[in-house]
């Protein structure tokens, strides 16, 4: 077979014999290029990213890449980890990061970290210096998969270039199958730069020993079933891994057959629309009022897509005693982890919710309903009316996010950083979409909204992108304002400036006698930073002034900053306090 040999100045290979389409004859590339060919062939058409010494030989590959494939140069590594995280949550494609070796490598780690606990799938390609200086201390070395390893799915060095192709094949199909997850991908310069012979690249579709869709037993099905049909108080409680499964439209008629009333973890937001008649608000912490009371009161709880996370639990000890469990996730490990599950249903919701809804009887449960409205009018007249139609002069964050539901109706994506506006932006704002609340969940990570939401306006919604992020978390990745300006990013960006670091500053009100430590923090004119970065922007204190001026955020024609000051020291509500049942939530 003719071999030919493809240099930097030749058509890349997708314009002729292109390997994702069947290649007719072996070619001699380089690593470099086969990266590139890989990424091609698994449809990725955004990379965020960051150049280095260690990466050079891919930057320089993908020069003759750019019509291809977009570049996002952000301005730091960790940046380029959360837009490709906000890209895969807005999506539902992978996102893809590059890095070079050492700092840019470990700078990833927070990043990895967050999407290894919230299951989002990432690929991250990073340089490594020569195979032969691998353990030397070579400038700018670092052993990133030994530091990886924890808070990756998958991780592998690559040393030949002849290992690229199935590796990346094996690391995209890793990252987004079964429970999804991060994976990285090391590779040393001399396998960039090695000439070798490609015959090819072919997409993964199986792994031996490793099963990311497991068979499904029928018989726990019907076990789970006959409960459902026997319970008086049934109460399901999802999380993200509907919105992963693609299971949307599969749960919806789950519970619309069974009747059951429905709560959403802080991940699991936006699965449903969020006015769904069976919908009744959120779990957890901060959650809605009769999800968490009437979790200890129903009689057959069943979990779907969600871990039982410690900030929807609560105290173990006194979480839904009194209730048989079921438990449906793809991920054995969680099944049994923190909630011993009286039926375990292991498999993908796409799969398990239709043979479920096939067998559960179509049923409703009025007075079992009016319980959870009880509580919710409750709610509404001692929390939520309160926040949303303060009687003080300055600005709550509820009644901010309400004016931000009344102008964009459920229709739009927002993007949040980690505090005490998450949780509000959490409990008030309305979805009439799937993947339109990207948060740092498990890991709670500040600094995350702002190159979240640059990533998510990448994925083409076709909705705005509005980044809500409070005054500390801002500041953690300012400068990927840079990258707004740079890429021309529609991003909408509301400050939620209450002068403190919030959510500390509650929790040392609350608990620790009010002795505020370290919570007090200054910010810069923010107005002024974005105009230095060529972005829009406008600073409101007065009530009168904010609908008005968020209506201009919405309308602007490109990236906008809209600063808004808010109650130094309101406090978010309804609250569990830290080791106490989830039916000891506070309402103020």
């Amino acid at each position: 077979m003719e071999t030919l040999t493809i240099n930097k100045e030749q058509t890349n290979l997708s314009n002729n014999s292109s390997p994702h389409g069947g290649v007719r004859e072996v070619v001699t590339i380089s690593g470099s290029v086969a990266v590139l060919e890989a990424l091609l062939a698994e449809n990725v058409d955004t990379i965020f990213g960051y150049p280095g010494g260690a990466i050079m030989p891919i930057y320089d590959a993908l020069y003759d890449y750019q019509e291809k494939i977009k570049h996002i140069l952000v301005r730091h590594e960790q940046g380029g980890i959360h837009a490709a995280q906000g890209f895969a949550r807005a999506s539902g494609r992978t996102g893809v990061v590059f890095a070079t070796s050492g700092p840019g490598a470990t700078n990833l780690v927070t990043g990895l970290a967050d999407a290894m606990i919230d299951s989002t799938p990432v690929v991250c390609i990073t340089g490594q210096v020569f195979a032969h200086l691998l353990g030397t201390d070579a400038f700018q070395e670092t052993d990133v998969i030994n530091i990886t390893t924890p808070v990756t799915k998958w991780n592998y060095q690559v040393t030949d270039a002849n290992e690229i192709p199935h590796v990346l094949a094996k690391a995209f199909y890793i990252a987004a199958s079964g429970r999804p997850g991060p994976v990285l991908i090391d590779i040393t310069k001399n396998a960039q730069l090695q000439q070798f012979n490609f015959e090819g690249y072919h997409k993964c579709e199986h792994i031996r020993s490793y099963r990311p869709k497991p068979i499904v037993r029928k018989e726990y099905v019907e076990a789970a079933a006959k409960m459902i049909n026997e319970a008086k108080k049934p109460f399901v409680v999802f999380g993200q891994g509907v919105i992963l499964g693609k299971a949307e439209k599969e749960f919806t008629q789950f519970i619309e057959k069974a009747g059951s009333p429905a709560a959403w973890t802080i991940m699991g937001m936006s699965a449903i629309p969020t006015n769904h008649p069976l919908g009744m608000g959120m779990l957890g912490m901060h959650g809605n009022y009769g999800p968490n009371v009437l979790t200890n009161e129903c009689d057959v709880l069943i979990a779907v897509g969600m871990r039982f996370d410690d900030r929807v639990t609560g105290r173990l000890d006194k979480y839904a005693k009194q209730a048989q469990i079921i438990h449906l996730d793809i991920d054995p490990a969680e099944i049994d982890k923190n909630v011993k599950a009286t039926v375990g249903i292991w498999g993908d919701c796409k799969e398990t919710l239709p043979m479920l809804t096939a067998l559960v009887e179509q049923k409703v449960y009025p007075q079992w309903l009016a319980r959870f409205h009880e509580f919710a009018e409750e709610e509404k007249q001692t929390c939520i009316l309160p926040e949303i139609n303060p009687q003080t002069e300055t600005l709550s964050m509820a009644e901010v996010i309400n004016t931000l539901n009344e102008l964009v109706k459920g229709d739009a994506v927002i993007v949040t950083d980690v505090g005490q506006h998450q949780m509000v932006t959490c409990r008030y704002a309305s979805y009439n979409h799937s993947k339109s609340n990207i948060t740092s969940g498990g890991l709670g990570t500040m600094g995350f909204a702002l190159p979240a939401a640059i990533g998510a306006s990448f994925a083409n919604t076709g909705r705005p992108v509005i980044a809500v992020i409070g005054d500390g978390g801002i500041q953690m990745t300012i400068q990927e304002l840079g990258t707004i300006m740079q890429s021309d990013a529609n991003v909408k960006i509301m400050v939620l400036n209450n002068q403190y670091l919030g959510m500390v500053r509650q929790w040392q009100q609350l608990f620790h006698d009010k002795r505020y430590s370290f919570v007090d923090i200054a910010s810069p004119d923010y107005v002024l930073v974005a105009k230095g970065y060529a972005i829009s922007g406008n600073k409101v204190s007065k009530r009168e002034e904010l609908k008005k001026a968020m209506t201009a955020m919405l309308a602007h024609n490109g990236a906008y900053l809209l600063e808004v000051m808010v109650g130094k020291e309101d406090n978010v509500f309804p609250m569990v306090p830290q080791g106490c049942s989830v039916s000891e939530i506070r309402l103020k």
